[in-house]
């Protein structure tokens, strides 16, 4: 529809049509979009009202975190992140991860551009696309640290579920400490805990203990709020990414004092727990609090996110086929939803590094773009 929203090069105010997006210059967010335009910029959520939320901005930490118990120092690690990259000051974040060379293998990761067996080169990334800050590894982030450290904020990621030992398990063990985070000059720390497994109890006060340290020596804390369990399938039927059961993920994410949630898009507004046949629910939470939308979805995940007073940020998922519309969809979503931003990894390092800058900017834009409103 002519009506719907088109963005220009990433400066508010400017909009003009394209007949296809250029990436190369100007980039419109309907014309990516495709067929999915009307659906995803012309919704209006009648579910959670905007006005719930706590919605990111310029002075997002004044008017949230600046209200909490976090340390002064905390606040500025949070900060540093907030105020970086193309994005900085808008409240919103675009944020390049790369442990896959733990998670997933190295060479699975790396083989299609092998330039990212090389930590500079990761980092080089993540600045030369404009990003907030890069989340990596010890290894990673320690070897390039006194090079990068004061031109880019990185956010150390603590944990990893090595993917090596035979059989395969599915457990997040600490790689580093908080302390190595703070030497190294990182303002935050990450990691994962995989909600629902039989190790999450463990995961649980590993993490919180962490945070806790963090927020001491004046960092950040992102979560990574993953669900892991073989009984989150049914009759064929996946709920790893279904709205109630990741929206409770986020709910005991923030519970440790988590600054910003990861977690996967929403893709299933089916009643995960009464289908699966454990846990507790309410009705309302599929017919007034959520909708089979994606960005009703979204939107339940960051009501569980204290109504956003913990940011949500989605990620951007594996590499793929149509990697630039999959961003910018999740992008619209994410912040349709009242999210804060987007985590990218393997759409973008398994590029070159010219095609992956484009795809972290196309991410970027869709922040950047007044006319991408709340829904």
């Amino acid at each position: 529809p002519e009506e719907m929203p088109v963005c220009g090069d990433g400066v508010p105010g400017q909009f003009h049509e394209l007949s296809q997006p250029d990436l190369h210059g100007d980039r419109a967010v309907q014309s990516i979009l495709g067929d999915q335009a009307e659906s995803l910029l012309g919704h209006t959520c009648t579910t959670i009202a905007k006005e719930r939320l706590h919605l990111p901005g310029y002075d997002w930490i004044d008017r949230v975190h600046g209200q909490s118990d976090r340390p002064t120092r905390a606040l500025g690690g949070l900060q540093s992140i907030l105020g970086h990259g193309r994005l900085a000051n808008t409240g919103y974040v675009s944020i390049l991860p790369v442990d896959q060379g733990i998670e997933h293998t190295a060479g699975a990761s790396f083989a299609p551009n092998p330039d990212y067996f090389d930590p500079a080169k990761i980092v080089e990334l993540a600045v030369e696309g404009g990003c907030n800050a890069v989340a990596s590894t010890l290894g990673v982030l320690g070897m390039v640290a006194r090079r990068y450290a004061h031109r880019i904020p990185f956010l150390l990621k603590l944990n990893h579920n090595e993917i090596l030992s035979y059989p395969n398990i599915y457990d997040q063990t600490m790689f580093a400490s908080v302390d190595q985070a703070f030497d190294m000059g990182a303002q935050a720390v990450g990691a994962t805990i995989y909600y629902g497994s039989h190790e999450s109890r463990r995961q649980i006060m590993e993490v919180s203990e962490a945070f806790q340290r963090a927020h001491e020596l004046g960092m950040a804390t992102v979560l990574w709020c993953y669900l892991r369990n073989s009984g989150f399938k049914k009759d064929g039927v996946d709920y790893h990414d279904a709205a109630d059961l990741t929206g409770q993920a986020n709910h005991l994410g923030v519970t440790i004092q988590a600054d910003i949630i990861k977690q996967k898009l929403p893709t299933k507004n089916n009643p995960g727990f009464t289908d699966i046949g454990f846990g507790k629910t309410h009705p309302k939470v599929y017919s007034e609090l959520s909708s089979s939308h994606p960005i009703d979805m979204t939107r339940y995940q960051i009501a569980n996110c204290y109504m956003g007073r913990a940011g949500l940020i989605n990620s951007g998922g594996a590499s793929g086929a149509d990697d630039l519309a999959q961003a910018v969809e999740t992008a619209v979503v994410n912040k349709r939803a009242g999210g804060m931003g987007l985590i990218s990894g393997r759409k973008a390092f398994q590029k070159s590094m010219a095609e992956g800058i484009q795809l972290l900017n196309a991410i970027q834009d869709v922040y950047l773009c007044e006319k991408v409103t709340i829904a």
